[in-house]
C-alpha cells in the first residue's frame, strides 16, 4: 500500500459502521479529533458524531482519540464525550498512534485510525502498518496551511479513485 493512500473514504465518521469494521476484521478506532469529531478546535460534539459514538460502543467497538494537539485542548473534549486519549501525538510520526493503541489493548490488524487528513492521518496510519479510514473534513473553514495541504491532498485522492476506490 502507497504510504499516502488510504483504505477507504467515507463521506464522514457517522459513515462507517459496525458492520463495515465487522466485514474488515477491525474491532478499535483510534480517532482523529479536529474536523474529524467536531470542528476545528470546537468542543462541542455535533449530535450526528455523538448518536455514532454511542452506536460504535453499543456494538462493542473500542474507541481512543489520537491527537497531535496539546493536552489542555484533547482532555475536556475526551473526558466530555467518555473517551480515553492520547495528546501530542505528533502523527504521522506512529509513536502517538502506537501509545493509542494500547490504550485500548487490541492487535494492529484489528485495529483502524480514522481521521481527516492524508499527510498526517494516512501517512502515521500506513508507516505503523495499520487500516487507514479516511474521512472527509466536516468544515472547510481552515487555515491557509490547511487549504494547501488540501490541494496536494488531490492528486492522492485522485489515483485512489482512478483505482476504483469509493467514497462509502
Amino acid at each position: 500500500m502507497p504510504l499516502f493512500q488510504p483504505t477507504a473514504i467515507f463521506r464522514g465518521v457517522e459513515h462507517i459502521t459496525p458492520q463495515y469494521l465487522k466485514e474488515n476484521g477491525i474491532t478499535a478506532l483510534i480517532l482523529d479529533v479536529d474536523n474529524t469529531l467536531t470542528g476545528h478546535g470546537s468542543q462541542v460534539l455535533p449530535e450526528k458524531v455523538a448518536e455514532w459514538i454511542k452506536t460504535m460502543k453499543q456494538a462493542g467497538i473500542g474507541l481512543v482519540i489520537a491527537s497531535n494537539n496539546f493536552e489542555k485542548r484533547v482532555a475536556p473534549f475526551a473526558q466530555r464525550i467518555g473517551l480515553r486519549h492520547c495528546s501530542f501525538c505528533c502523527k504521522p510520526s506512529p509513536f502517538g498512534i502506537a501509545r493509542a493503541r494500547k490504550h485500548i489493548g487490541v492487535s494492529k490488524e484489528s485495529v483502524a485510525l480514522v481521521g481527516d487528513q492524508i499527510f498526517t492521518d494516512a501517512l502515521g496510519a500506513n508507516l505503523y502498518g495499520i487500516t487507514m479510514l479516511l474521512v472527509e473534513p466536516m468544515y472547510r473553514n481552515e487555515t491557509w496551511s490547511l487549504r494547501l495541504k488540501r490541494v496536494l491532498e488531490a492528486p492522492i485522492l485522485k489515483k485512489y479513485y482512478e483505482k476504483g476506490g469509493k467514497l462509502l
